[in-house]
């Protein structure tokens, strides 16, 4: 199966785009999770499940322009479309294209459970175990002595396992449900805590099923750089001998930036000592900013351009956001309330409430739009739709990086899956 992006234009229906592309609308709706099929947001975008890969024919297109964009000869275009070389196309013809072959990629998802861990995280966790090479419990809250608190897991480690896919151990320096400098500090500086807390992961890793350790030690003194590197070689060391992976979570730069909140992670270093390093490419829009993209198409390049001068390519994992925000004004830096995060499927149906149009940002390669609720305040939107997943894993692709880390489970997002099977064949390791 191969995919359509299909962008809704105004007055569309869902069954107008389906006998366009030949499929049945129940098909089209089913795919992208629609509730009421006849029910679309105009500049809602949908991926189309046909058979082969097509090109959709737009305004001032020929067959030259089209072949040159997959590399084709027109004759070649012509040909395996059954059309005479010369021949007039119509806006919104549908032309077979040859379909690539899809290379294989690491996905890493995040869970987040909470105590009692609810039936429908289980549901979903089951749901989603065929999209998944690493699945990580976030997360294993790190004491200054070296314990730990544990999170609840269920029958999530489990079924993860049954579906072959590696759980992630993920330990945190939060502390009062807050990354805590000092927390890491204290350890980074203790050698017999360190040997207390590596031990104990092991021992949980063994007890639990677990096959990697995965670190996420955020928002660290950038002083500590040094002593972050040093804890993560000793861990990895202890961990490789027990038979575990290690990899972490590492803030997004664009170059070695070594003082700030983001100082402490040495890339080079990193990508020397952990077997993944997951860069968290979101929250460029975050809950306290004014309203803008979460993950912008640029910032992220610029990151991982970065990141595969000095660490090894098949190790690095895009960071991508599974939700977006809904801005109410006025906006956090004026004073405003802070942002609501919101998965895409509720940034549709919110769009669908307010019969506000959805927009695409060419520069950000992300949807947004703006409605008045009703007390008459302004909000705006930014999310993630078929659009700028497709941007993400189009630059995955040409930069060659080996997987792609998604922040969390628990977030409907259909269309993200529809079109990772797409691009990629999800490894199992």
């Amino acid at each position: 199966m191969r995919m359509q992006i299909h962008v809704v234009q105004r007055g569309e229906s869902l069954y107008e785009i389906a006998g366009a592309y030949g499929v049945s609308y129940t098909e089209i709706a089913e795919a992208n999770e629609i509730p009421n099929p006849s029910q679309l947001v105009t500049g809602q975008a949908l991926v189309i499940p046909i058979e082969g890969s097509y090109h959709i024919v737009q305004p001032g297109q020929s067959l030259y322009t089209i072949a040159h964009l997959y590399g084709l000869t027109y004759q070649q275009l012509a040909n395996l479309n059954g059309l005479s070389p010369n021949a007039m196309l119509q806006i919104g013809q549908a032309l077979k294209i040859p379909t690539q072959p899809k290379r294989p990629v690491n996905t890493f998802l995040y869970v987040e459970p909470r105590t009692p861990v609810a039936q429908s995280m289980v549901n979903e966790v089951r749901n989603r175990v065929r999209d998944l090479t690493f699945l990580g419990m976030f997360s294993y809250e790190v004491h200054r002595d070296g314990s730990l608190t544990r999170p609840s897991t269920d029958d999530i480690l489990q079924i993860a396992t049954n579906a072959g896919v590696t759980n992630a151990l993920v330990v945190s320096n939060l502390e009062d449900f807050a990354f805590n400098a000092d927390l890491a500090h204290a350890l980074f500086i203790d050698e017999a805590a360190q040997n207390q807390l590596f031990g104990n992961l092991i021992q949980i890793a063994n007890e639990e099923g677990y096959g990697e350790i995965h670190f996420d030690f955020e928002l660290l003194h950038p002083e500590d750089r040094e002593l972050y590197n040093t804890f993560l070689r000793r861990a990895r060391d202890r961990f490789h001998q027990a038979g575990f992976r290690i990899s972490a979570a590492v803030a997004p730069k664009s170059s070695d930036i070594t003082t700030g909140i983001y100082g402490a992670h040495d890339y080079q270093a990193l990508g020397e000592i952990l077997d993944y390093v997951m860069l968290m490419t979101y929250e460029w829009g975050y809950t306290y900013s004014d309203p803008q993209a979460i993950s912008p198409i640029q910032p992220v390049r610029s990151v991982l351009d970065y990141a595969v001068s000095v660490i090894p390519r098949e190790k690095i994992f895009l960071g991508q956001n599974l939700y977006g925000y809904d801005w109410t004004s006025p906006f956090p830096p004026q004073g405003g309330p802070p942002a609501r995060a919101i998965s895409p499927q509720q940034a549709i149906q919110i769009a669908l409430e307010r019969n506000a149009e959805i927009q695409y940002d060419s520069v950000s390669q992300a949807p947004f739009f703006r409605y008045y609720d009703e007390n008459g305040v302004l909000h705006e939107v930014w999310f993630e739709d078929a659009r700028s997943i497709q941007a993400k894993f189009d630059l995955m692709k040409e930069l060659n990086i080996g997987g792609i880390m998604y922040w969390k489970l628990g977030l409907a997002f259909p269309q993200n899956w529809l079109l990772l099977h797409d691009n990629f064949h999800v490894q199992k390791l």
